[in-house]
């Protein structure tokens, strides 16, 4: 591949993706407060950390496993977690907008996207799904990921080598609706993976890029650009399918609810409880008790976008 030309942003082959069990100084560690506020640190032995359950030295952090429970000088507590995709894509910096969990794992099983594939994508955006298409291709595949603004796929790759994926994605600048693919990806891709705002116009690069009976996934948001890109697809692709993801997330706790209990001789219980005088002379006892309760939350994800995927028809 033309380097120079296509403006690739070459990955550095040394890392891997992968991490230790342990934490070590410069590792990338994802900060678990609660499940709706967490954030990447880089480990540093003489910085701090300071959040409103106080300060947490990074040098306590070094060998101890991903997954520790971590004090603070008051008492509290965080949880350092190991920056898996999963928790990646609810903590990166959002420069796009970004695919979220429940359409990432949709288009890596419809892409049918495993170790050793080669994947195309357009464009890299944030680079939440790169991420999975990533360690979904480990360690023997590769994801060659596209963006046209050069600063935003310059901060794509920043994000790759500090989570360990420079061996496994290579960045490159390039105007995909415009030009299309590279040449010199034709007839290798196992799948395309398409998030533009006009895709139909890299639909036929998509399937000259192919190999025989390779899938193609394209996102958008709005219906049109569904219907436009299906008129498309129908030249070179069969099985077009178009789905939506809707999502919806249960919060589960634990809370106290009041137990009754009728005790007819009047007797004291040991628990604490509240007593109220029945018409024939008995106590009806109420208890504490705590039990685990799974409610809806109260701010669930809509409407992301529609992910059309599409096979290529065999010329044989």
């Amino acid at each position: 591949m033309d380097l120079n030309t296509d403006k690739m942003l070459a990955s550095d082959p040394a890392r891997k993706f992968s991490f230790n069990r342990t934490i070590s100084n410069g590792d990338l560690v994802i900060v678990y407060e609660r499940h709706d506020n967490m954030k990447a640190v880089t480990v540093s032995e003489g910085s701090v950390l300071q959040n409103r359950f106080g300060v947490f030295k990074h040098s306590e952090w070094l060998g101890k496993p991903f997954g520790s429970k971590i004090f603070s000088n008051k008492g509290g507590f965080v949880y350092l977690l190991a920056p898996t995709p999963e928790l990646w894509t609810l903590v990166l910096s959002h420069r796009t907008q970004i695919l979220y969990i429940a359409d990432i794992s949709f288009v890596v099983m419809y892409l049918e996207i495993v170790p050793g594939c080669l994947v195309l994508e357009s464009g890299t955006g944030s680079g939440s799904l790169t991420t999975s298409l990533a360690r979904a291709v480990a360690p023997t595949g590769h994801v060659y990921t596209f963006d046209f603004h050069e600063q935003r796929a310059g901060s794509a790759r920043d994000d790759f080598e500090r989570t360990g994926l420079s061996s496994l994605v290579t960045v490159g600048v390039r105007d995909i609706q415009g030009e299309g693919f590279p040449d010199e990806f034709t007839g290798s891709a196992d799948a395309v993976f398409l998030d533009l705002p006009q895709p139909w116009l890299a639909i036929p690069s998509a399937a000259k890029m192919l190999k025989q009976d390779g899938t193609l996934c394209s996102f958008s948001p709005c219906i049109e650009q569904v219907q436009r890109s299906c008129e498309v697809l129908q030249i070179s692709f069969t099985d077009i399918r178009t789905f939506e993801v809707l999502l919806r997330t249960y919060e589960v706790r634990e809370e106290k609810l009041e137990s009754t209990q009728r005790n007819g001789d009047g007797s004291n219980d040991s628990l604490p409880c509240k007593r109220r005088q029945c018409s024939d002379g008995g106590n009806v006892i109420r208890s504490p008790i705590s039990s685990v309760m799974a409610r809806p939350c109260g701010e669930a994800r809509g409407h992301t976008g529609y992910l059309t995927f599409a096979r290529l028809r065999c010329l044989i």
